[in-house]
This record gives C-alpha cells, sequence and structure tokens, in this order.
C-alpha cells in the first residue's frame, strides 16, 4: 500500500468525509445537519464544503453573501477566518465566486483551491470535521484523501439501482488499497415517501432497500434511512437551522447518525 504524507490540520481532533457516486442524492443535506446535529449536542463542529464546482452549503446555511475575512488570531499570516452559523465553522469556495457563475476550473487549479482551504482556515479548536465531498470520483477526492488524514467516511445514496451503480465506484475509490479510508457506514436517502395527511403510509418511489443492499456489499451498517419529506428541503431553501424542523423520528434520526461518528471516533481513537 502506498503511504502519503499527511498535512495536519491544526486544532481539527476528528475528520469525516461525507461522499456519494453521484449528485441529487441529498449528500450535502446530510453533511449540513449532521454538522448542525453534533453542534446542537456540544461538540465544536466544522463543516468544509468541498464541492468546489457545486456549493452547497453556504445556501443550506443562508450565508451566501458572507465572506471570510484575514484572521487576526491565526499566528501565521494570511489564515482566514471561517464564517460561523448554527455553531458550526464553515468554508466554502461559494464564498469565492460570484452567485450564479460558474468555476471553470482544471483539475490542478481545483486541487491547490481545496487545499488552501483546508490548511489556510483558521479553525481553532475543533472536535469533529465534517467535509461534503463533490459527488464522483474525481481530483478534489483524491487530494483531500491523499493530503489529510481522514478518520472515516459516509456515504450516501438513494434506493434506485441508478444511484447505487455511481455509489459503489465511489465507496470502491475510498477503500481501495492505495487510498483505505475506513467507511462507516451507509446512509439511505429519500428512501421513501409519506404524505402528511397519511401518517402511516410509506410510498417507495425511488426503489426499496437499496442502501442494505450497498451497505451488504461492502460490509458496514446501514447507518440511517431518511424519508423523503418536503419540510427538509424548504428548511434548505430557507437556510434555515435544522433544529427548526417539527418531525421528531427526523430528528431522531440524524441524533442516532450523530451518535454513530462519535462512537466510531471515539473507538478509533
Amino acid at each position: 500500500m502506498k503511504v502519503f504524507d499527511k498535512t495536519p490540520l491544526e486544532g481539527v481532533k476528528h475528520t469525516i468525509v461525507v461522499a456519494s457516486g453521484k449528485g441529487g442524492v441529498g449528500k450535502s443535506t446530510v453533511s449540513a445537519n449532521l454538522a448542525m446535529t453534533l453542534a446542537d449536542k456540544g461538540y465544536k463542529v466544522a463543516l468544509v464544503d468541498a464541492d468546489i464546482y457545486g456549493p452547497s452549503i453556504p445556501k443550506i446555511f443562508d450565508v451566501e453573501n458572507e465572506r471570510p475575512c484575514l484572521s487576526v488570531k491565526a499566528d501565521k499570516d494570511g489564515m482566514m477566518d471561517p464564517i460561523q452559523k448554527y455553531g458550526v465553522k464553515i468554508n466554502s469556495l461559494g464564498f469565492f465566486a460570484d452567485k450564479g457563475k460558474s468555476i471553470v476550473w482544471r483539475g490542478p487549479m481545483a486541487s491547490n483551491a481545496i487545499t488552501q482551504l483546508f490548511t489556510q482556515t483558521y479553525w481553532d479548536d475543533i472536535d469533529y470535521m465534517i467535509i461534503d465531498f463533490p459527488p464522483g470520483t474525481g481530483d478534489i477526492q483524491i487530494t483531500a484523501v491523499q493530503k489529510f488524514e481522514i478518520d472515516g467516511a459516509i456515504v450516501v445514496t438513494t434506493p434506485q439501482e441508478l444511484s447505487l451503480n455511481d455509489a459503489r465506484k465511489g465507496t470502491e475509490m475510498l477503500t481501495n488499497e492505495n487510498i483505505h479510508i475506513p467507511l462507516i457506514g451507509v446512509v439511505e436517502n429519500m428512501s421513501w415517501f409519506t404524505p402528511l395527511q397519511h401518517p402511516d403510509e410509506k410510498y417507495f418511489i425511488f426503489g426499496k432497500n437499496g442502501g442494505q443492499t450497498l451497505a451488504d456489499e461492502f460490509s458496514v451498517p446501514l447507518l440511517a434511512q431518511i424519508p423523503l419529506i418536503k419540510e427538509v428541503g424548504e428548511l434548505a431553501e430557507q437556510g434555515k437551522a435544522f433544529s427548526a424542523l417539527d418531525n421528531k423520528d427526523l430528528k431522531l434520526v440524524f441524533e442516532q447518525l450523530a451518535e454513530v461518528v462519535v462512537a466510531f471516533c471515539e473507538e478509533k481513537k
């Protein structure tokens, strides 16, 4: 197995990647809600939006118009303070690009930018850093896993076979012998739809048990099945905290997911 020299992230205790094989499966929503839930539990949390070409985190947190400033607290020059909201420290390339304009960069430039996002942000004291990976298996993912120490990864998929095919590739990349990021488990998003008027009914509109299939293939647990709930999308569009969600069952899902992450990191430590 090839060994890469890792760049330490000063003050960061644990680093967790949230990955997916394809876009549109709710990876950024899972990343944001996991980060908020950990912060609600009293942990010091950072969230890195590593999806350079399609950053969603600034929108989810309603901080699209914010801009990180040079830090006066950091020992090194050129460090920037992250944006803070809901107890989460955030940095994203979305803060540096004009809204609505595309980022057109070749791989080396994108890799250099993501490295700067990690190393030139004054994170200070962080218990858990959540990294929202872009979909797929490109330069950004390879740069991050080779340069930085990562404790574990969560893979997000939807139940249908089209999503699973791509999720397998993303998971295989993480478990590749030259990378070997420990898998915490699989999160299946959009598992079913339940109408508000009929809370006892479930409609499996994207198929059934796809997340369990992927988890079984890689011998890891299925950590959560998240139903398709209109309110979750509305909160993300409005940039409201996950704590504003009225659905107690869904809150419990993310609380349990956060507990799994904490237990995994403590056991590894």
